[in-house]
């Protein structure tokens, strides 16, 4: 298993962490908790995720205690950086601001708004040979983390959304959860050149959503190409790279770095930027990056331009799918053994 991507996505200290609050986490449960928050590795549940507010299979919070929760939260740190992790909580944090806005504008009759209303997921078994995960799903949250031989992590689908993207209202106004996000994108697209904006800007229009949706698997077709890094200048190239690494660095140092490794051992130079919408802030805007590996996908149109959807995802490797196969061609020519 020591081809290039593993080497990439090898993690032992993330892991070992993972198997720790993993174990603790499932450890304060009661025995029909641990039932509700556990499922097999095989099959399809651990490929289901949405970032509406839709119910989820697992243990929501709302169902757990003040301590179960605490260790929740630990496990959900073992896997973002530190502000990966910060980044998360806000956007639980949103939901009782977003209910309260949504109040003001008497709209009452929507989806239930609650920070109680996310899901932990553990499938299969942290700490045996065999590969697991565990997942984090409600409304704008979507995280998910493959385990493999007790090594390796892959850590997407990773999906962050923001609504209200800037609180408008009450003691939080001003707050802007996802703001790089949409800042670093901006940065970007406001340096280049007329010429290369032609190129770049692909639709006068953004989408209603990101094009994925949440799409089991990704179709490297459907997002526009938009300029590639080849055609963009020195300081331009490192607004693309800081771009693509706040969504890389998401995750904790040791994934990351793997995963910034992948894309960079892909090539940077086919990478694409793609723009949607008009330019200036406050309306729709739609942007997509494109590599060799992965995709990045940012939508801010919802709710007058201020509800943003963003996710990274990679084409073979969501949900450990390529670690998966190595992993399974490794152990199916050598027996099923430990070693």
């Amino acid at each position: 298993m020591a081809t290039d991507l593993m080497q990439a996505r090898r993690a032992p200290a993330t892991v070992s962490a993972m198997i720790e609050a993993a174990e603790r986490f499932l450890d304060t449960l009661t025995e029909a908790q641990r039932n509700q928050a556990t499922f097999p590795f095989a099959g399809d549940e651990r490929y289901f995720w949405h970032y509406t507010p839709v119910d989820r299979n697992g243990l929501p919070l709302k169902e757990m205690d003040t301590g179960q929760r605490e260790r929740a939260f630990d496990l959900l740190a073992t896997g973002m950086s530190a502000r990966g992790n910060a980044t998360a909580r806000q956007i639980i944090d949103l939901e009782p601001i977003l209910k309260e806005a949504e109040r003001m504008e008497g709209r009452t009759d929507g989806p239930i708004r609650d920070s109680e209303r996310y899901w932990f997921s553990v499938f299969g078994t942290p700490g045996s040979p065999d590969p697991w995960a565990w997942r984090v799903g409600g409304h704008h949250i979507g995280i998910s983390f493959t385990v493999i031989d007790r090594d390796y992590v892959a850590a997407t689908p990773l999906f962050f959304g923001a609504n209200p993207a800037e609180v408008r209202h009450g003691p939080e106004q001003g707050l802007r959860t996802l703001a790089d996000e949409e800042d670093l994108g901006r940065r970007l697209l406001s340096s280049l050149d007329d010429g290369q904006k032609n190129v770049a800007i692909v639709r006068a229009v953004a989408p209603d959503d990101i094009l994925t949706e949440n799409f089991r698997k990704v179709d490297p077709n459907v997002p526009p190409d938009g300029i590639r890094y080849s055609d963009l200048s020195g300081e331009q190239r490192g607004h693309l790279v800081d771009l693509v690494r706040h969504y890389v660095t998401r995750t904790t140092g040791e994934v990351a770095e793997g995963a910034w490794e992948n894309i960079e051992r892909n090539g940077l130079d086919s990478v694409g930027f793609a723009w949607a919408g008009p330019e200036q802030p406050g309306e729709g805007h739609y942007y997509a990056v494109k590599g060799a590996s992965f995709l990045i996908e940012y939508d801010n149109t919802q709710n007058d331009a201020n509800h943003i959807h963003s996710v990274l995802r990679d084409y073979e490797n969501d949900w450990g799918e390529d670690l998966l196969a190595a992993h399974y061609a490794e152990t199916h020519s050598h027996g099923h053994h430990d070693h």
